[in-house]
């Protein structure tokens, strides 16, 4: 009994210091592992030696450094360029293109519908007489079979119409529907015209030919203006006289 009372003591002390390392090392680790940074992955040493920044994560995009100007994959959509910055680096916005239109007024304004013809050449018959008591109301321009025909303004194709004495025709209203030019004894039309096309001025619609009660041998294009009503109706509307219009002289 003596024997063990006396060995109480030291195993007490030897518990002591063995409770004091166990608890320093614990508190070491714990003071340590906080003050390490923390890293995705840890540092992939080379071959030669060197240490490589860690990879990123996984899912998750690289970080955009100041300067990049690449495009950028988001996760909610395609790859998108950088917006156009100005020399501050500020956004602008991109101004649209700018577009011009070719107004129709009275007076020499409209270009002539039969390509390579000069005003020059023009000749006014709009008060000719024709068959059955009929007034011209139009001025023919001779050319060549086959030479194209043009739009004199912006505009639109109303109506393309087959008759016994316009034979291939073309209607076209212009921009804003107050007038209509009228194009016939064409060969044919230009290669896809369509009803209701929007054609601009100086564009190819046709080619002049003889068809209708033109003379084969006398190829020419029938060309007249009318001034619409309220209706607008292709088929009916005052004629007047185109040839002041395409720059004929005064007589």
């Amino acid at each position: 009994m003596r024997a063990r009372r006396q060995a109480s003591p030291l195993r007490g002390l030897l518990l002591f210091l063995l409770g004091g390392l166990v608890g320093a090392n614990a508190t070491y680790f714990v003071m340590t592992r906080n003050a390490m940074p923390k890293q995705p992955v840890a540092a992939i040493i080379s071959e030669s030696g060197q240490a490589k920044a860690p990879s990123p994560i996984a899912g998750k995009p690289p970080p955009i450094k100041p300067g990049d100007t690449d495009s950028v994959q988001h996760d909610s959509g395609p790859i998108l360029p950088p917006p156009v910055a100005n020399m501050r680096g500020t956004p602008m916005a991109v101004e649209p293109a700018l577009t011009t239109t070719t107004p129709v007024a009275p007076g020499n304004s409209l270009l002539i519908p039969v390509q390579g013809i000069a005003a020059s050449q023009l000749s006014d018959t709009f008060t000719d007489a024709r068959s059955a008591g009929r007034s011209h109301d139009a001025i023919d321009i001779m050319a060549p079979a086959g030479t194209p025909v043009l739009a004199v303004a912006d505009g639109h194709v109303e109506k393309l119409f087959t008759s016994k004495l316009g034979g291939l025709t073309i209607y076209e209203f212009n921009r804003d529907g107050s007038l209509a030019y009228y194009y016939a004894h064409l060969q044919r039309y230009a290669d896809g015209l369509s009803e209701q096309q929007a054609i601009t001025r100086g564009q190819v619609i046709g080619y002049v030919g003889s068809t209708g009660n033109a003379n084969p041998e006398a190829p020419h294009l029938h060309f007249a203006i009318f001034v619409l009503g309220p209706e607008k109706q292709w088929w009916k509307g005052e004629a007047v006289n185109p040839y002041p219009r395409l720059g004929g002289a005064p007589h």
